[in-house]
């Protein structure tokens, strides 16, 4: 492999300069290497003075929010580092934009695999080991969602008050944002988009405990450990703040593979027989909270109505000729799936 001495969107020299003044390491940045992602980020991996470091900032071309989310995310990062909540080791975070064009931070590699680009040989032998596997998904957001975000000093992360009540207008506003772009072909082609949003409204849960929540929790979005079936890593924080977290729970349940391994969303793992049914994911919860899980149907929904929207936000720009077609078409067949699922449920 050919040696990398420039990254768009990462000026090394720039960030090799700012890693001195943090006292992290000295000389050269060796063995840089870009990694894949589930999404449009740069994951850059490297080494210096023999430590490994795996630098993520937004994408090249930002967005309006990049910058406070790559912030929010190293924040909450670095509020979690001493909890039994598996994630990526936060090093070092710049907050400023000005180093390399965007705020990034440094984090440990993670020792582990995805699920969802393939199986080793340990995971894909036994289904025991895969059934476990699900169920030490589940611990991890139990975890997550037992931490008390204020002692962690998380406190105006997220907007609490309300938030159940803010939701589908939130997300119905969002879907109506989409006609701005030239050429979607609209809600129409969505089933059940009125029909789900009335019955979150009419559903809606009287209170809930605010918590952490991560934000876009499924197999796609964790690293398991190589040698058990245990959680190596939570990644993927950018959806990350104070809300319900029984959120999480229901977002699982909404991209969970149905019984022969397909899903309403590209989270599906082969082999998948002996993964956990949806009902043992919610019945091994249920011990591990101090919530009441008896609505997690309605969160299951919100999750298939609040994911479905912003995947049809790429089919609404692929209409437009601002990202590529194959790609908006697939993502418009998920959302299609999810409120698919979400109308079973409902009746």
């Amino acid at each position: 492999m050919a040696e990398i001495t420039e990254v768009p969107g990462v000026d090394l020299n720039a960030l090799r300069g700012w890693m001195d003044g943090e006292g992290l390491g000295e000389g050269p940045l060796d063995n840089v290497e870009k990694l894949a992602g589930g999404t449009q980020n740069i994951l850059l991996k490297f080494t210096r003075a023999g430590r490994p470091y795996v630098l993520r900032r937004p994408p090249e071309h930002l967005r309006a929010n990049s910058n406070e989310t790559m912030r929010r995310e190293a924040r909450v990062l670095a509020a979690i580092a001493e909890t039994d909540v598996p994630h990526p080791r936060l090093i070092a975070a710049c907050p400023e934009e000005d180093v390399i064009g965007a705020s990034f931070y440094l984090m440990e590699p993670v020792n582990g695999f995805n699920p969802t680009t393939g199986l080793p040989d340990y995971h894909a032998g036994s289904e025991e080991v895969r059934h476990r596997m699900g169920l030490s998904l589940v611990e991890g957001i139990a975890a997550l969602g037992a931490l008390d975000y204020k002692a962690l000093g998380l406190e105006g992360l997220g907007k609490p008050e309300n938030y159940l009540e803010r939701q589908v207008a939130r997300w119905k506003a969002q879907l109506e944002s989409y006609r701005e772009l030239e050429g979607w072909t609209g809600p129409a082609e969505i089933p059940g988009v009125e029909k789900v949003a009335a019955w979150l409204d009419s559903h809606r849960p009287a209170d809930f405990q605010p918590g952490i929540i991560h934000g876009d929790y499924h197999l796609a979005n964790v690293m398991y450990r190589y040698d058990s079936p245990e959680l190596a890593a939570i990644v993927d924080w950018e959806l990350t703040t104070i809300g319900d977290p029984l959120l999480d729970l229901g977002w699982l349940l909404a991209t969970w593979p149905e019984g022969n391994g397909s899903g309403a969303s590209a989270v599906a793992v082969t082999p998948w027989k002996g993964f956990p049914s949806a009902e043992e994911l919610v019945a091994h919860y249920r011990p591990r909270t101090t919530r009441n899980v008896d609505a997690i149907e309605w969160y299951a929904v919100l999750a298939c109505y609040k994911l479905g929207i912003i995947l049809e936000g790429t089919h609404a720009r692929a209409c437009a000729g601002r990202a590529p077609k194959e790609t908006g078409d697939m993502l418009h067949n998920q959302t299609i799936g999810l409120f698919e699922r979400a109308l079973r449920w409902i009746g």
